[in-house]
C-alpha cells in the first residue's frame, strides 16, 4: 500500500536526507520519497500499523503531519534533524 503524508518544518536538503534515511530504516517500509516543495513524504508499507509508526517517527524527528500541533519542542527537534541530515 502507498501513503503520502504532508508534514511541517520541512525546509532543506538536510531535512530530506534525515527523513529519507530514518524512514527507510523502518521495517516493512519501502520506496521512501520526500518532496521538499510539497512538504510531503511518500512511502510503501505492508500493514496499517506500519503507516502509524511512520507518522510517529516523523513527529519524533520534528516533522508532524500538517494538522498536528507544531510546538516549540517539535520545531527544535526538526532543526536538530535538519542539521544532522546535512552531514
Amino acid at each position: 500500500m502507498e501513503m503520502t503524508i504532508t508534514v511541517q518544518n520541512l525546509r532543506c536538503g538536510g531535512c530530506v536526507n534525515t527523513i529519507t534515511t530514518k524512514i527507510s530504516e523502518m521495517e516493512n517500509i519501502q520506496d521512501v520519497m520526500v518532496d521538499r516543495e510539497a512538504s510531503s513524504v511518500s512511502f510503501q508499507y505492508t500493514e496499517p500499523e506500519d503507516a502509524s509508526k511512520v507518522k510517529d517517527k516523523l513527529k519524533k524527528l520534528g516533522y508532524p503531519e500538517i494538522d498536528d500541533e507544531n510546538s516549540l519542542l517539535t520545531k527544535a527537534s526538526s532543526m536538530l534533524s535538519c542539521a544532522t541530515g546535512k552531514f
